[in-house]
């Protein structure tokens, strides 16, 4: 079924259609050509900042007598993680720096600094989650498998538990996503292999965090083992934070199969503009989030440079105002509060809503209720 059939979209001819998506090809065209040192100095010297900001933050943990110090160190080591995980290790294993040809900064050589395995990533999330976005059925990042995030997922009884699962799933958000990684639909064997491959990641890290560097302070091992798992834990909710918001705040469109059927470029385009959503933020935000802040734009073009999505983001923004579409954005906080409000609503059993909507603003869950059940139930919501 075709995404202009929600009146919302009815305006955009095919032709409209087609010359968006060449304006955007466009846009990709113009940076490819654009790359050069600049971009491949920002890379390195992100990565050369990380390493030594988390050296820096482990001499402080295992150095400081104080609780000041341990606080410091564990903050900067938190973020150091932050960093290598969404500006280094996400956008790396995208591909978006495999045109340097450096073997050491690649989509097929980069392991990042968490349990998940990144080539098992890479599967779930470059290929079923950017390629199928917000399609149900087909993107397991619609709730990760444990959530309810749209009515068209039938409420269950164990959705119930969806706060209390929501805030588990924050705090152990690089667990999910090592869980998520694993393919269920697979067959044995390769289920079998993404398992094995799963615990030797685990190990390694689990090595390295609890036993390696705690050991290599001594005495004060219990300091330093404390300051990774604090860290740990800082990194899993930030980073939670930041993909939540950038796939599930109100306005977010999710998608039937029938949406794929003879689904052209420019229209894969245009799902991924409605599937997403960006929230504010400055240079310093933007850096701390891996630029995923411009999650919009990363959907539309996940294989280049995160430093460039500022500058694409206001041609994108251009382009939804010229065409008369939305911009889904606003503050990190109300993007959030949206997300959560949404997460708590679905947790409990569907109720009609009233209709006809029109005089009376209600909430965008309601919304979007009535107008499944005006459509027959199987469009967008």
């Amino acid at each position: 079924m075709a995404i202009t059939n929600l009146d919302r979209y009815k305006h955009l001819s095919p032709n409209d259609i087609q010359n968006l998506g060449e304006e955007l090809d466009a846009i990709r065209r113009s940076v490819e050509d654009s790359l050069g040192a600049h971009d491949a100095a920002y890379i390195r010297g992100t990565i050369r900042f990380q390493r030594i900001l988390g050296l820096a933050a482990r001499f402080l943990i295992a150095g400081s007598r104080s609780k000041t110090g341990w606080a410091l160190g564990t903050a900067a080591l938190a973020y150091s993680k932050s960093v290598e995980n969404m500006e280094i290790g996400h956008n790396v294993s995208h591909g978006q720096w495999d045109w340097m040809n450096d073997p050491e900064i690649h989509s097929t050589t980069w392991e990042w600094d968490m349990v998940a395995p990144s080539a098992q990533w890479k599967t779930s999330h470059n290929y079923r989650h950017h390629v199928f976005t917000n399609v149900l059925g087909e993107d397991d990042d619609i709730g990760f498998g444990v959530m309810r995030v749209t009515r068209d997922q039938p409420w269950r009884r164990r959705y119930l538990l969806q706060p209390l699962q929501n805030i588990l799933l924050a705090l152990t958000f690089e667990w999910g996503i090592a869980l998520h990684g694993i393919d269920l639909k697979g067959e044995r064997t390769v289920k079998s292999a993404q398992k094995s491959a799963l615990m030797g990641k685990i190990a390694r890290q689990s090595l390295k965090d609890c036993v390696l560097f705690p050991a290599l302070s001594g005495s004060r091992w219990r300091r330093t083992l404390g300051a990774d798992i604090v860290a740990n834990l800082l990194r899993n909710l930030w980073t939670y934070v930041v993909i939540f918001c950038g796939h599930f705040p109100d306005g977010t469109e999710k998608f039937t199969p029938e949406v794929l059927d003879q689904e052209t470029r420019p229209e894969w385009y245009l799902r991924q503009m409605l599937g997403s959503a960006n929230f504010n933020a400055g240079p310093l935000m933007a850096f701390s989030s891996g630029n995923l802040c411009y999650q919009i734009e990363h959907h539309l073009f996940p294989d280049l440079p995160s430093n460039r999505l500022a500058e694409i983001a206001a041609q994108v923004r251009a382009l939804c105002d010229k065409y008369g579409l939305p911009y889904n954005t606003g503050s990190l906080a109300q993007q959030y509060l949206s997300t959560l409000r949404t997460i708590n609503r679905l947790a409990l059993p569907d109720r009609p809503a009233p209709l006809p909507l029109r005089d009376v603003p209600t909430p965008p869950e309601t919304r979007k209720t009535a107008a499944f059940a005006l459509a027959g139930g199987g469009l967008l919501t």
